[in-house]
């Protein structure tokens, strides 16, 4: 028997896994972002609000889940089976032979670490050493890396230039020439890349913060 609380903190959990928030899950979604707040959940006088299959729907489509993904995310908050995924220091990917031409994790220099299996089979994780993203990451922070995932503006992402860096920004734009990047720390402005100097580009989809 499916339980209301259960339901909302698949939702929940669904947000996490995508580094973002209910409020942002439901804006990615194109939904009002309040549309999952604690408030809408139950009403003044103690009656219990369900979310709607329209909702759910759009928010599986925005973070390319499955329905039965979310019903594990219901079942026992794993999602998926647990696996373990490579990784290695943000500071350490910048190394050559660590990653193919599709920006997929290959050769030797990754440990590894349990995470919900994900979809994507070429997902991995780079844990943030240093103060150079904060604050949106700090030291010690893990997330996770999904290559296969579709790219949006306004998500956080890895690329891969042609000169070697590795950069982690947001998604401020992107066309059939350029991709705009916003740094992370501070307020500097959005780097402007051509797409033909970025060797490869992944959407960071969970961070543990």
């Amino acid at each position: 028997m499916l339980k209301h609380a259960d339901i909302w903190a698949a939702i929940d959990r669904l947000a996490r896994l995508n580094g973002l928030s209910a409020s942002g899950l439901a804006r990615r979604a194109g939904l009002d972002p309040t549309t999952f707040n604690p408030s809408k959940r139950q009403s003044s006088d103690g009656k219990l609000r369900w979310p709607s299959t329209e909702s759910i729907s759009k928010i599986l489509d925005a973070t390319n889940s499955s329905m039965a993904a979310f019903v594990r995310l219901i079942d026992d908050g794993s999602g998926l089976p647990a696996r373990r995924i490579p990784v290695i220091s943000h500071a350490q990917a910048v190394a050559d032979g660590l990653f193919d031409d599709a920006g997929r994790p290959t050769g030797k220099g990754w440990d590894e670490v349990d995470f919900p299996n994900l979809s994507d089979p070429s997902a991995y994780a780079l844990e943030v050493t240093g103060g150079d993203l904060a604050p949106i990451y700090r030291d010690g922070d893990v997330i996770v890396v999904s290559p296969a995932a579709g790219l949006r503006r306004g998500d956080r992402v890895v690329a891969k230039t042609a000169d070697g860096a590795l950069l982690i920004g947001e998604l401020v734009r992107i066309s059939a020439n350029r991709i705009d990047l916003k740094p992370l720390s501070g307020d500097e402005p959005a780097q402007s890349l051509k797409l033909s100097d970025v060797v490869w580009k992944a959407r960071i989809v969970w961070a543990s913060q």
